[in-house]
């Protein structure tokens, strides 16, 4: 019988990623989204950047991506900029809520789908339609979120500066008792 430890350190390290209040590197993915309201969600720095909904739209975009290519399906693609930078120029409470429940639900279905591998060796095997293994892919979604955590987190940061906070629609943000120790974190 083959081992499937690998595997299961993956998992938990995508689960720390994503959702830990004790990640090493700083705030965990739904950490960065704690108290983003959709006022914030919405707002852009700078024209030529993403707001909080566009980047948390991509994050969920890529683990479907991921979990097409771990069902096998070679044909799947991320090839149009809408499908994966969509566009958000207002985002209300409804809107907001269903871009994050995507998020949660898009990795519930990342880790039911690297439960169900049979053992490590499926790891060394090639993505469909791509020149590089499981492995590296799924690795790339760890990645990819302590990147985007990181860019959450400066947005939020950001928009305290610019006295967004100020706006009623922000509600607790304006309280910044809590922010006070995030300059280690960014």
């Amino acid at each position: 019988m083959e081992s499937k430890e690998e595997i299961l350190r993956i998992i938990d390290v995508l689960n720390d990623t994503y959702e830990s209040e004790e990640a090493w590197y700083g705030p965990s993915v739904v950490e960065a989204l704690r108290d983003v309201t959709p006022k914030m969600a919405e707002t852009r720095l700078s024209a030529n950047t993403h707001s909080i909904a566009e980047i948390v739209y991509h994050m969920t975009t890529w683990r479907i991506f991921a979990v097409r290519k771990l069902q096998g399906d070679a044909e799947f693609d991320i090839k149009t900029q809408d499908k994966d930078w969509k566009k958000f120029p207002v985002v209300d409470e409804f809107e907001w809520e269903a871009i994050q429940m995507e998020l949660s639900l898009s990795q519930e279905e990342l880790v039911s789908e690297l439960e169900k591998v049979a053992d490590d060796s499926f790891l060394e095997e090639f993505v469909p339609g791509r020149d590089y293994s499981y492995y590296t892919m799924i690795h790339g979604v760890i990645q990819h979120d302590v990147y985007h955590a990181g860019q959450i987190g400066l947005i939020k940061k950001a928009a305290k500066a610019m006295r967004l906070e100020e706006d009623d629609d922000y509600g607790a943000y304006g309280d910044r008792s809590d922010y006070d120790n995030s300059a280690d974190y960014y």
